[in-house]
């Protein structure tokens, strides 16, 4: 392992978690912002269900590793909640089923420190035209993810775990169906930001100890780090460290 240990984020889901670095994706974003401060690893599988998710839960998430999550994003139902194909090949998983599942990965994790701290992503909306337009057929259906967002909103509250709402975060705009996808189901650079906002908002207001915002965890060996000169005059002091860029002022 590459030391010092640093909060571990770690991203675990389906297709969603995997392409989470592509198209300025939030996984991507979430790295730049956590840069020298917490390592973000990434757990996702395409095509994934939560059934899938418990059989290698205990890989993914060994309960005597030497050194265990900070925090651990949770995202799975945009598979669980597509319509079931007649010859059961595709990721369907009834409701009921899908909720236990996640109950169990969510409690599995919970479980590994007392530190361990879990960020529920519910099932977002999709575009079934663009999907359909895409894939040339479509399974999913927006008012079922509703459904599967609901029950996992309601599952998580009920077990103190935080969770944001995606299916209704990603409407918050007129024009949702062609600005967030880049195939009715997949996220857009301009979704992701929508999902990162929610994310910080919510790791800013927990009261987490200590609070794992990306503002309120120091800079590594930021005591090395040189000082250069700027402002005006070119004569004000300011550690590298401390440098707010631009791309990165509008997640403070």
């Amino acid at each position: 392992m590459v030391g010092p240990n640093r909060p571990q984020i770690v991203l675990f889901g389906s297709s969603i978690v995997q392409f989470s670095y592509s198209h300025e994706g939030w996984g991507s974003i979430l790295t730049d912002l956590y840069s020298c401060k917490a390592d973000i690893v990434l757990r996702g599988y395409g095509g994934w269900n939560t059934r899938l998710a418990l059989q290698v839960l205990d890989q993914i998430f060994p309960k005597n590793a030497a050194v265990q999550p900070s925090v651990v994003i949770v995202y799975f139902g945009g598979n669980d909640s597509m319509k079931p194909d007649p010859n059961g090949q595709n990721a369907h998983v009834p409701l009921l089923e899908y909720i236990q599942n996640m109950k169990n990965i969510v409690l599995h994790i919970k479980s590994l420190s007392k530190k361990t701290r879990i960020l529920v992503l519910s099932t977002p909306p999709v575009n079934e035209e663009q999907i359909i337009k895409f894939f040339g057929s479509s399974r999913r259906s927006n008012e079922i993810s509703r459904i599967y967002s609901e029950a996992c909103i309601k599952m998580c509250q009920e077990l103190g775990i935080k969770v944001i709402d995606l299916w209704t975060a990603l409407q918050n705009r007129d024009d949702w169906l062609t600005a967030h996808f880049t195939d009715g189901v997949h996220l857009t650079a301009e979704a992701s930001k929508v999902v990162v906002k929610e994310i910080l908002k919510v790791v800013k207001e927990a009261d987490w100890e200590p609070n794992l915002h990306w503002k309120s965890l120091p800079n590594e060996f930021a005591q090395y780090s040189p000082t250069i000169f700027v402002g005006p005059n070119g004569n004000t002091p300011v550690n590298v460290a401390d440098l707010d860029l631009d791309w990165q002022a509008q997640w403070i």
